[in-house]
């Protein structure tokens, strides 16, 4: 794996072996940066962190900071050695911890940019939702999802984009301003 663009572009870095994570393919993760455009000074959540590899290559583009949750012990050894290579901890914090139980104690902590890529043969739709409490108005909740998985409605937000990349989707929500 390796870092696409972005002061650390073209860097490899680690992922964790095994079958409980599939990060994000260079490919998809190009195709999710070249969505978002400029992420300078944004903050960004990366809800399951896998290898880190999203939150590195968002802080990699300009990202202002960015938290890395996993819940695999083995994975997160790998995010932080990623960091830590990179040179990069005052950044980037790594959390091993449940995504949706990290959201309910944190609920107050809000970033611009929400991205989850969950293992696409464990999604719970009820922690996906726990995650949007986390968006902050005119922010985005960006998900990584089977192709053929029916696509959520969320409260406050609006479906802006959603693409198709092989057995992948990306599927791009921003959160509305309260009425």
């Amino acid at each position: 794996m390796r870092i696409i663009a972005g002061r650390f572009g073209g860097l490899k870095i680690d992922a964790p072996k095994g079958h409980k994570t599939h990060p994000m393919s260079e490919k998809m993760r190009g195709a999710l940066f070249n969505v978002l455009g400029d992420v300078d000074d944004l903050t960004v959540l990366d809800a399951f962190g896998g290898s880190g590899a999203v939150a590195l290559e968002a802080v990699s583009r300009g990202a202002k900071s960015a938290i890395v949750i996993e819940i695999d012990k083995s994975a997160l050894n790998v995010i932080e050695k990623n960091i830590k290579t990179l040179k990069i901890g005052g950044q980037i914090t790594a959390v091993r911890a449940n995504s949706a139980s990290w959201s309910e104690n944190n609920y107050t902590t809000l970033f611009d940019l929400v991205i989850c890529d969950p293992p696409y043969d464990a999604i719970k739709n009820t922690q996906l939702k726990q995650l949007t409490i986390n968006v902050r108005k005119d922010g985005l909740l960006v998900l990584s999802l089977p192709s053929d998985y029916p696509r959520p409605k969320y409260d406050g937000f609006e479906l802006t984009r959603d693409r198709d990349y092989g057995d992948g989707s990306l599927v791009f929500y921003r959160r509305m301003h309260d009425e």
